[in-house]
């Protein structure tokens, strides 16, 4: 657990070093690998994180058809050393299957927050949390507004944080 990202879940905020701003992705599995590789360089997650995320996205895809389309794609907890988020502000929206519908239907992420936390039982609590904050449009497009990786961390914590 460390002090910028609590293990309660819902409290947690972005890890240092793991926002994105145009990320160049083609696909829903291209944006998450390139998360994932950030995230395992800064010792977020084990290496097993990867494989685990793009299998449970494949059979449980997080997209969520919001004013402004958003993925919050997460895996396991056995999978991660420092709890917290990634985010992404892809160049071009990217194509993610909607939640609950098994991907035959689809949104064009604008905003990707991947969970990275270690908690089960905190898991729910961070995602109903999360899916609150995504509701909140202007707050949303404040994240794509941002100009560097630098600018996006400190804009998604405040926006977490809020």
């Amino acid at each position: 657990m460390s002090a910028s990202a609590p293990e309660g879940g819902a409290g947690a905020t972005v890890l240092p070093g793991a926002a994105i701003v145009g990320l160049e992705a083609e696909d829903a599995p291209t944006a998450l690998r390139a998360l994932s590789a950030r995230l395992l360089g800064i010792g977020a997650v084990t290496d097993s994180f990867e494989a685990a995320v793009l299998q449970r996205e494949e059979m449980h895809p997080t997209g969520l058809p919001t004013l402004v389309p958003a993925a919050i794609p997460h895996t396991d907890p056995e999978h991660v050393i420092t709890p917290g988020f990634a985010i992404a502000v892809p160049k071009e929206p990217v194509v993610f299957g909607e939640i609950g519908s098994s991907g035959e239907r689809t949104i064009w992420a604008e905003l990707i927050v991947m969970l990275v936390l270690a908690d089960a039982h905190s898991q729910l609590a961070a995602l109903q949390n999360l899916v609150a904050r995504l509701q909140e449009p202007q707050a949303v497009r404040d994240m794509l507004a941002a100009t560097d990786d630098a600018d996006l961390e400190r804009r998604a914590r405040d926006w977490l944080a809020g």
